[in-house]
């Protein structure tokens, strides 16, 4: 995801097509969605080319469709979520790279966070860590079960993340 999303709004800053998306009759929304739309579908569409894979387990076994199915889903809204913190960081750096390192980490960190979590003897430091954790809310979908509240945190986290980049171009707008 680091890789996909680098690139997306950091190097229009780099090559000065910056300036055409600002002045656009377009909203500043479209085209930030439009980007987060093009760097999902392409991760969505490698995950779901991976799920190929379950039609093999079909044939030559009795899978558990319900835990594959809900796995999948939870694996697309971890990536959802995990594309716009991309997509928000390329639109705050200019250079590429800096993008990818630091979605790497932002990525690491809030996997590595709830790991660290139970490690933490002050209780209500380890209560906001765990709620922190987009890990600890993935196992719920890796045993079968359908969550509302996993699946309204990472629709959450991605409408966040999207509206801060769409308010980090409308502030380079008026700058």
């Amino acid at each position: 995801i680091p890789l996909l999303t680098m690139r997306m709004l950091s190097e229009e800053k780099k090559s000065n097509t910056e300036q055409i998306l600002l002045t656009s009759p377009v909203s500043l929304f479209s085209v930030i969605f439009a980007k987060y739309l093009a760097a999902f579908t392409l991760f969505a569409g490698t995950l779901l080319a991976s799920c190929l894979n379950f039609v093999v387990l079909y044939f030559y076994g009795e899978p558990n469709s319900v835990i594959m199915f809900s796995t999948t889903l939870g694996i697309l809204l971890i990536g959802s979520a995990f594309v716009a913190i991309g997509i928000f960081v390329s639109a705050c750096t200019e250079n590429q790279l800096v993008s990818a390192l630091v979605t790497i980490v932002s990525i690491a960190a809030t996997l590595v966070i709830g790991i660290l979590a139970s490690y933490v003897k002050f209780t209500p430091l380890r209560v906001v860590m765990k709620w922190l954790s987009v890990f600890d809310r993935f196992y719920v979908f890796t045993y079968g079960y359908f969550d509302i509240v996993a699946l309204l945190y990472y629709v959450s986290i991605t409408v966040v993340f999207i509206f801060l980049t769409v308010r980090v171009y409308e502030k380079r707008r008026w700058e």
